[in-house]
């Protein structure tokens, strides 16, 4: 009854936590430039003092889904998204080298260009300044030409160029703030065939379908587990009963 009850109550704890795994994925599927979270379940022995006799069910995320979203189209000069392979290059809260795949850009009030979420784009020598400008314009390159103030409209100047990196995807990882990064925190070498396409933002690669038929799935489990515990404890009942008649 004990090993019963034990399977089935780690089952039901960590179908839980699964099920918040594709909920974030299906509560993400208007972000863009999102990357799905993969979810597997396995078993465990249980190591202590004494021999693994026991074993549980753990639910685990093994990985990230980076397979590209579908490009849409904005119209608006400072949205961005990587066309093939490769990422945009920013600088993440804690000032280490993230990248992200897609990006609706605009310029602080200091100048610097950044993410819709406010974070710092890099460029040649770290974080983009942009001068005082009538209008921005990013090549296929990531190379950032304004038009300065007072200038004629023919007249462009290169400001800098955004970090564009294609890295190998198995050395990639997702952090707990949602950016990729390399494994091992190095930053990487900029890559000039990746290419970038300026009034386009890339969709989230989420499949709405695939991931409300793993959370329907998952619920049924759940209710199985929990059948099996009220099952460990009707038996344990009667065993009990049948104790106190043969005593």
């Amino acid at each position: 009854m004990d090993k019963l009850l034990y399977v089935s109550m780690t089952g039901a704890s960590q179908n839980t936590l699964a099920q918040r795994a594709h909920a974030n994925n299906l509560a993400n599927i208007s972000t863009s430039g999102f990357r799905r979270d993969f979810e597997q379940a396995r078993s465990m022995p249980v190591f202590g003092e004494t021999l693994p006799a026991r074993v549980f069910a753990l639910s685990e995320r093994p990985g990230t889904d980076f397979r590209p979203g579908t490009l849409q189209e904005t119209g608006r000069d400072l949205d961005l998204a990587v066309g093939g392979q490769g990422w945009i290059a920013v600088q993440a809260a804690d000032g280490s080298e993230a990248y992200v795949r897609t990006a609706s850009l605009n310029v602080d009030a200091l100048g610097i260009l950044r993410t819709g979420n406010g974070l710092p784009v890099m460029g040649n020598a770290g974080p983009i300044a942009v001068p005082p400008e009538q209008k921005i314009e990013i090549g296929q390159d990531g190379t950032i030409s304004i038009r300065a103030l007072g200038e004629a409209p023919n007249v462009l100047a290169e400001v800098d160029r955004i970090k564009l990196v294609n890295p190998d995807q198995k050395l990639l990882e997702k952090g707990p703030d949602g950016l990729v990064r390399q494994r091992d925190g190095i930053p990487l070498e900029p890559d000039a065939n990746v290419r970038v396409t300026s009034g386009f933002l890339e969709s989230s690669n989420v499949n709405a379908v695939e991931e409300m038929t793993a959370m329907l799935s998952l619920s049924r489990q759940f209710e199985l587990q929990v059948k099996m515990m009220r099952t460990a404890e009707e038996n344990s009942a009667a065993v009990a009963r049948v104790l106190q008649m043969s005593s």
